[in-house]
């Protein structure tokens, strides 16, 4: 297998509508850190396939099929989540990619990809799995643990040549308050971790199955300063798990592995949920005379997700895309599925259910979210009994994330 990797930044003019937020006090006013768009690319000698991962909000369909086209081969275009960056239509429901983003992210992807293409070079891969603790929880739980699954794909070339982390964690720790554009946690992970391998191993951050996962009970401020406690965090996790065995994936040589892909599209009934807004102001009232710090950011979260429904939900089409590269199984699957959802497709809910070790499931398997369309969060059926921020925002029905996490096992099964 043959493996290369590329980037090039994504400049925000001052000015520019942010997305994220919708209490942001103003537009884009200075630059935090720099927005980039990456690639890394997997070539067999028949098919090639590129992963470009971008710094913004969401990929709507329109923007994820112009920059395939742009690419040149089968491409999926993943968005971190970022809040600090530039408003592209994240609207639950997906919409059209605003202008000038529509055609600065493509040109950002086939920069990205080409670059990826032209270093492409001889490589072996492993997966390496393991627990994070002290940086994602659930956000509407507060009590619940915290602890997420962590996924690091290595490529080598008789040594490190660079890793990509897939970390189901909302990238968000600065406030809706900041004006500033920045890539949040995953530019705060990307710096540390190089740090960490050097200057010579590329890294490419991706944002996992995060819904329901953020870092609302375990930051400790919204500034700089804990961007880089948190990002220091999951780097020293990484570099620990890239120090013990991996799973093979596929090898060097022509016979090292071979790359599949399919994609299938799925029509999602709109979502049946409706809430009393004037019951859940008054809710937030009695959180904010409570003093509860907690239970207001909480009442606030589910107030914010009624006024999120810009428009009466839908029927919403979504495509759900699955990969092999090598012994790796990749999903990528649209908007914001909830952490339960990648657990279904991996088999770990299944391996628990059959005494197995959930962390060991039959095969390496590693699922990205916010990819190729964006259809809003995708909640667990059992999410819907609690009015929840994510279950209030959701265009889709219940059920919506079981079809299409077992549409996402199915197509793995066939490719």
């Amino acid at each position: 297998m043959r493996v290369g990797h590329g980037t090039t930044d994504l400049p925000v003019p001052d000015g520019t509508p942010m997305g994220g937020y919708l209490d942001r006090p103003g537009p884009s006013a200075g630059l935090a850190d720099p927005l980039t768009v990456s690639a890394v690319t997997w070539s067999d000698g028949e098919r090639r396939f590129a992963l470009a991962t971008a710094d913004v909000i969401c990929v709507n369909e329109d923007l994820a099929g112009r920059a395939r086209s742009a690419a040149g081969c089968e491409l999926w275009l993943a968005a971190s989540h970022t809040h600090s960056g530039p408003e592209t239509g994240c609207v639950p429901g997906g919409g059209p990619t605003p202008e000038p983003w529509l055609d600065r992210i493509t040109e950002a992807v086939r920069t990205a990809v080409r670059r990826a293409i032209d270093g492409e070079r001889p490589c072996e891969g492993t997966v390496h799995r393991g627990e994070l603790h002290g940086v994602g929880a659930d956000r509407s739980r507060p009590q619940a643990p915290a602890v997420v699954p962590l996924d690091l794909v290595a490529v080598r070339d008789g040594g490190l040549a660079g890793v990509l982390v897939v970390l189901p964690v909302h990238p968000t720790v600065l406030p809706a308050t900041s004006r500033l554009v920045s890539a949040d946690l995953v530019g705060a992970v990307r710096r540390s971790l190089r740090e960490r391998l050097g200057g010579n191993v590329w890294v490419t951050v991706a944002t996992g199955a995060a819904g329901d996962i953020s870092t609302r009970h375990t930051r400790r401020g919204q500034d700089a300063a804990e961007l880089e406690r948190l990002g220091a965090l999951v780097a020293d996790r990484c570099a620990e798990l890239l120090a013990g065995p991996g799973t093979p994936l596929w090898g060097a040589g022509p016979a090292g592995g071979r790359i599949s892909w399919a994609t299938r599209r799925l029509t999602l009934e709109p979502a049946a949920t409706t809430a009393d807004e004037g019951a859940l102001t008054a809710g937030y009232e009695q959180a904010v005379a409570s003093g509860d710090p907690v239970a207001t950011r909480l009442a606030r979260s589910r107030l914010e997700g009624v006024r999120a429904r810009t428009s009466p939900p839908a029927r919403t089409g979504v495509d759900v895309n699955v990969a092999r590269l090598g012994g790796l199984a990749l999903a990528g699957l649209p908007g914001e599925p909830f952490l339960a959802v990648a657990e279904r497709i991996a088999g770990r809910d299944a391996g628990r259910d059959a005494g197995r070790d959930a962390d060991s499931p039959g095969e390496p398997t590693v699922v990205l979210g916010y990819v190729n369309g964006y259809p809003g969060y995708l909640p667990t059926a059992c999410a819907y009994r609690r009015a929840e921020y994510e279950v209030l925002a959701s265009h889709v029905a219940a059920g919506s994330a079981e079809l299409i996490a077992d549409t996402a096992r199915h197509l793995l099964e066939e490719v």
